[in-house]
């Protein structure tokens, strides 16, 4: 049921829905003074949400800075969570999105010799599609890549950033894997995933990927200019807050 819930949640939080829907009420409200107030308000917010530097802004403030090279030492696993791959079952190919820095970072961590096992964790996030499990593909891809099997292990059941958590503490127990341990997951959604890992008793060192607010930037089209992308960021933006309150409320963070 929270599954469920938790999926209706991230399309009521999308600005553009509360754009749409005060345009809706526009049309409809017979009341000139509603329907000037609902466009007046749906303008406001298309502005704002789509402000790429107002949103680099509120980013910054969310996101768990990323670590230098030098700041890290030696991990006996680099813990990454799923939520970048979609596989085209008509072609077999797997699709990657802009998460996959993730996985991308934790293979080259693995190659410098930072951390010695990749632990992966991620199963179906998707309601229609439960058997589309992320971790069958990402151990395909590993072994592709030419990752030693014995080097990597695979969670592949979990469906939300508390089922990492949990599934990964009951991998690691059965695996016997101890030792320093290294989160790896996108900056924007490393604050939840430390609340949910330090929840399930698992002491990881944060390793954030694919940063949204890079350095700050006062050029004039990206100060000005309103762009799809940044209304688009902002969902991933509300995501978070909305579900690190809402697992916090649950007891999961």
């Amino acid at each position: 049921m929270f599954f469920i819930f938790s999926k209706l949640l991230v399309f009521i939080i999308t600005p553009l829905v509360w754009i749409i829907t005060l345009l809706f009420f526009s049309l409809f409200s017979k009341k000139e003074k509603s329907k000037t107030r609902c466009v007046r308000w749906a303008l406001i917010l298309s502005i704002f949400f789509s402000n790429a530097f107002i949103f680099d802004e509120c980013m910054r403030l969310w996101e768990i800075p990323a670590t230098p090279y030098k700041d890290l030492k030696t991990y006996d696993a680099g813990i990454v969570l799923g939520g970048f791959i979609t596989y085209d079952q008509k072609i077999d190919r797997l699709q990657f999105n802009r998460s996959t820095d993730r996985l991308l970072q934790a293979i080259e961590l693995y190659k410098r010799g930072i951390i010695k096992k990749i632990i992966f964790t991620g199963g179906s996030g998707s309601i229609n599609h439960p058997d589309e499990k992320e971790g069958i593909y990402v151990k395909r891809y590993l072994l592709t890549i030419g990752i030693p099997e014995q080097d990597f292990f695979i969670e592949n059941e979990s469906r939300n950033t508390h089922e990492n958590a949990t599934l990964t503490k009951n991998l690691i127990k059965t695996k016997h894997i101890t030792g320093d341990l290294l989160l790896i997951t996108s900056a924007s959604h490393m604050r939840r995933s430390l609340a949910c890992f330090n929840k399930a008793g698992i002491t990881t060192t944060h390793y954030s990927t694919d940063r949204y607010a890079g350095p700050r930037k006062f050029e004039l089209d990206h100060l000005l200019i309103p762009t799809i992308s940044a209304m688009e960021h902002w969902s991933t933006l509300l995501k978070e807050i909305t579900g690190i309150i809402t697992y916090k409320i649950m007891g999961y963070a």
